[in-house]
């Protein structure tokens, strides 16, 4: 088992930075933002990937994931904009692929395309996205599903193209929450490219065990996101062993699974000390055993 950190904590720095800071701490590995302002893939040269690679290389880091789930990069239309949504949201999940405007959800589909082939070009392996995005009010869960459903038939092309798999993130309020929601979204896909991002911080949220849904998900799920939450299941991505998930527990299915992949701590509200919490995070691992 390797140890990633998210770049999405890194949103005052560039991402030279973030990498040197995470060599520097002895990191494996580190999920890179494929969205302003470190390397989007709608204005991003060929020389910025090199430029990435070079980075990665000095830093003996490898790509543990591509977050294209993050998008502030882009606007949405008026329209769109101004709807209601049934849920509390951020500005980072639009444009989703359930936007009400059929314009604004092609421009979600055009730039997970883009994440693709930018994640190509990296060497990474997969991208996360979004599980469709928050409901707009006054949409079914059907409708929802169906949009989902016909993003994600327009960009599988494009990932069996280069190789690389879409991992569709499970997230508290928005379209996809479960393990069960999980799976049944997958019986309706169509590409063995699709599978799971599993972010068991998500998970907790939802009053599921993340180490019992090892077995369930593991089958489904080349990466993991870490995060600790607090007790009372809030979704606030807090500092390893600061909140009420059991991450060793979780650590230990993983690693009896027999995963010796990446799992990527993923905590970007520490955006003001991204540092300190990537170094909390390390000496978390290391008092607890696990590097």
């Amino acid at each position: 088992m390797q140890f990633g950190f998210s770049m999405n904590a890194f949103l005052q720095h560039s991402l030279e930075e973030g990498l040197d800071t995470l060599g520097e701490l002895g990191y494996d590995g580190v999920e890179i933002l494929l969205d302003d302002p470190h390397l989007y893939p709608g204005t991003a040269t060929e020389a910025d990937i090199e430029q990435v690679h070079a980075w990665l290389d000095r830093n003996d880091l490898a790509v543990s994931n591509c977050n294209a789930f993050m998008l502030k990069a882009m606007d949405v239309t008026a329209e769109s904009a101004k709807a209601e949504y049934s849920r509390d949201t951020e500005d980072f999940h639009h444009p989703s692929f359930l936007e009400p405007v059929a314009e604004d959800r092609g421009k979600r589909v055009e730039h997970t395309k883009n994440c693709l082939r930018t994640a190509d070009a990296l060497g990474a392996e997969h991208i996360s996205i979004t599980p469709g995005g928050p409901i707009p009010k006054g949409t079914s869960d059907d409708q929802a599903m169906e949009w989902f459903l016909e993003g994600l038939h327009r960009v599988t092309p494009t990932a069996e193209e280069v190789g690389v798999d879409i991992l569709v993130e499970p997230e508290p309020e928005l379209l996809i929450e479960t393990s069960d929601d999980f799976l049944a979204f997958l019986d309706r896909v169509d590409s063995n490219r699709v599978a799971c991002n599993f972010d068991a911080g998500h998970f907790f949220c939802v009053e599921e065990d993340p180490a019992e849904l090892v077995g369930k998900l593991g089958p489904y799920s080349p990466h993991y996101h870490l995060e600790d939450i607090p007790a009372d299941r809030t979704h606030v991505h807090t500092q390893l062993g600061e909140g009420g998930l059991d991450i060793d527990g979780f650590l230990r299915a993983v690693e009896d699974s027999g995963y010796d992949d990446f799992v990527t701590i993923e905590l970007y509200p520490y955006a003001d000390s991204p540092k300190a919490a990537a170094a909390g995070a390390m000496d978390y691992l290391e008092e607890h055993g696990w590097v």
